[in-house]
């Protein structure tokens, strides 16, 4: 019978995925400020994570551990939701197009790249607010006041700088996370409570969050030095395509250097991942209760 349940409506989608990204982002943001500031630091990394929370702290105040949390709440909840309802739609659709019963892994990174790619057309505007009110040398006032400056200098297409290194960042994220996800759970034993179902969906998602992690991690330290650096008129920007970006800071910075924030990054997008995957869908059987059948 729960293979033939009727899948929920995308409202529902919708809903999971943003009370999901809301208390991700609430519960891990200070990770997201200190990731953010490894990887503007050029060079030779100066502090790790505890030193990076310490200088932050004793320099700018424990406020700033939380400076730019607007932006991302008020993109989270479309983002997350957007991630989540994408899923949904492409894999649904290549079940479709492929004439498969159910998911395969192949199908289900797939899936997960065409929904992180989609995601990413509606976060970059955010981000790259987040982004400027992040950087330690940021003299923004808010985030209106970051709109204002970079449509003032670069028009309306200045929100929109670092484009592709997020369209590259979302796709290999989400193709790791949810493959991930897909393998995970076919190897972890069959639930047969609640609880467990919950236990084992934490579990795949905190998994798929590190694999996810692991993978993205180069792409966005090159999203977050397109998105840190300010435009000089008539000069190429140093960092502004992302594979030549890449091989820019492998030959001037070494191959560690791709993976600066990787701890706090991972700290987060980990357990991140499976707080997400918990609370969606603790949320989706909390709609499939209340709806009852044919969606139990």
């Amino acid at each position: 019978m729960t293979s033939e349940r009727k899948p929920l409506p995308f409202i529902a989608n919708f809903t999971a995925g943003a009370i999901a990204g809301v208390s991700e982002i609430l519960t891990f943001y200070p990770l997201d400020v200190v990731k953010t500031r490894m990887q503007l630091d050029t060079g030779k990394s100066k502090h790790g994570l505890v030193g990076s929370f310490q200088t932050i702290i004793k320099e700018e105040g424990v406020g700033r551990l939380y400076r730019g949390l607007v932006p991302p709440l008020l993109l989270e909840a479309p983002k997350r939701a957007v991630k989540f309802a994408a899923n949904d739609f492409w894999g649904k659709t290549y079940l479709q197009f492929s004439g498969e019963k159910k998911m395969t892994q192949s199908l289900s990174i797939l899936t997960g790249c065409s929904a992180g790619a989609t995601e990413s057309f509606v976060v970059v505007p955010f981000e790259l607010v987040k982004i400027k009110l992040q950087d330690k040398t940021s003299t923004f006032a808010g985030p209106i006041d970051v709109v204002k400056q970079v449509i003032r200098k670069d028009g309306v297409l200045g929100l929109y700088a670092g484009m592709e290194a997020t369209f590259w960042r979302h796709l290999w994220w989400n193709g790791g996370y949810f493959g991930c996800i897909h393998q995970v759970r076919t190897i972890l034993p069959k639930a047969e409570t609640p609880q467990a179902q919950l236990l084992n969906n934490f579990i795949s998602g905190t998994i798929g969050g590190l694999v996810g992690t692991m993978i993205n991690t180069p792409f966005d330290v090159v999203k977050s030095r397109i998105q840190g650096g300010s435009k000089v008129p008539g000069v190429v920007p140093k960092y502004n395509w992302t594979y030549p970006a890449l091989v820019t800071i492998f030959r001037e910075e070494g191959a560690a250097a791709l993976y600066k924030g990787f701890v706090p990054k991972v700290l987060r997008l980990a357990p991140g991942g499976g707080v997400l995957l918990l609370v969606v869908e603790f949320t989706l059987g909390v709609f499939r209760q209340a709806l009852g059948p044919p969606y139990i």
